[in-house]
């Protein structure tokens, strides 16, 4: 009777601590960095591509439990946050803390030694830059959305550096894609969430730019994102196939970018702009994937 009072307290901490992990974001770390092995140059053995998939998903992971854990207060103010474990009381912020810095203290020692110390040395940069930068920065300056792009965009590269334990130009251009992908698609989130990060203290390029600038940002990013992702068909990373897709989701994407700059352009348009920007991604990173096969 103890014990089967006590499994579901048990399997709800399971839950919280999940959700925690954010797994839908963890998840597409997992794609992307399968992606840049999947690219690199070479053979990998299962083990260690397993491991490395593994132990990256688990830097995200301890990334996004820290956020969680520094950023409850202020999510406790935004109804998109406001039912994570942490503001909504379900969970002690003491478990919090010490589950992201297991996860990160156990994580990137493991991708240093078994697989090499240059992907443990990115691994260490997306926790470090994700936590003890971005996190902090978001209350102070819509900079940080720069700073926070780093730690989203560094898995493929990892991938391709647990391949080759280099950095060479294909690599850096998959990390660069993800970069600038990120920009517009957090401007959208921006504009169409203002008020609730307003309400949270969290300084966003329209509450403190403007409407206008922050569309005029998210065209210029999108911009240069478009001439990024052609980069690779020169480099030999990908084909015909590639290249097509690319020009006419990137098309498509600056498109649905430069309709922003009406003056009737507002909510609606950045909910467009950003459910653009997930079929893009998805697309984009689907057809490299087969265009690699």
């Amino acid at each position: 009777m103890q014990t089967a009072a006590l499994t579901p307290t048990f399997s709800a901490t399971l839950r919280d601590l999940a959700e925690l992990a954010k797994p839908r974001i963890t998840l597409m770390v997992a794609i992307t960095a399968a992606g840049g092995m999947r690219l690199a140059p070479g053979d990998v053995e299962p083990w260690r591509a397993a491991v490395m998939l593994l132990t990256t998903c688990m830097v995200v992971a301890g990334a996004n439990a820290l956020n969680c854990y520094l950023e409850r207060d202020s999510d406790r103010l935004m109804q998109r946050t406001a039912r994570r474990p942490l503001p909504d009381g379900r969970m002690q912020p003491r478990l919090a803390l010490i589950f992201g810095l297991a996860l990160g203290g156990i994580s990137v020692p493991v991708l240093t030694f078994a697989i090499n110390p240059l992907t443990g040395l990115l691994g260490a940069i997306a926790l470090i830059s994700y936590v003890a930068i971005y996190t902090p920065m978001k209350q102070y300056t819509p900079t940080a959305l720069l700073v926070g792009a780093v730690p989203g965009a560094l898995p493929p590269l990892m991938g391709w550096t647990a391949v080759t334990n280099g950095l060479e130009a294909p690599g850096l251009v998959l990390f660069s894609i993800l970069f600038l992908w990120q920009v517009p698609h957090f401007i959208a989130i921006s504009i169409f969430r203002q008020e609730e990060y307003e309400r949270a203290g969290l300084k966003v390029l329209p509450s403190v730019r403007g409407l206008q600038a922050s569309k005029m940002q998210a065209l210029l990013w999108t911009g240069v994102l478009f001439i990024t992702s052609l980069l690779l068909v020169p480099l030999r990373v990908a084909g015909l196939g590639y290249a097509i897709t690319a020009l006419v989701m990137g098309a498509m994407f600056l498109g649905v970018a430069f309709m922003g700059l009406r003056e009737s352009a507002g909510i609606k348009w950045a909910k467009q702009l950003f459910v653009t920007s997930l079929v893009y991604l998805t697309v984009l990173f689907t057809a490299l994937m087969l265009d690699a096969a």
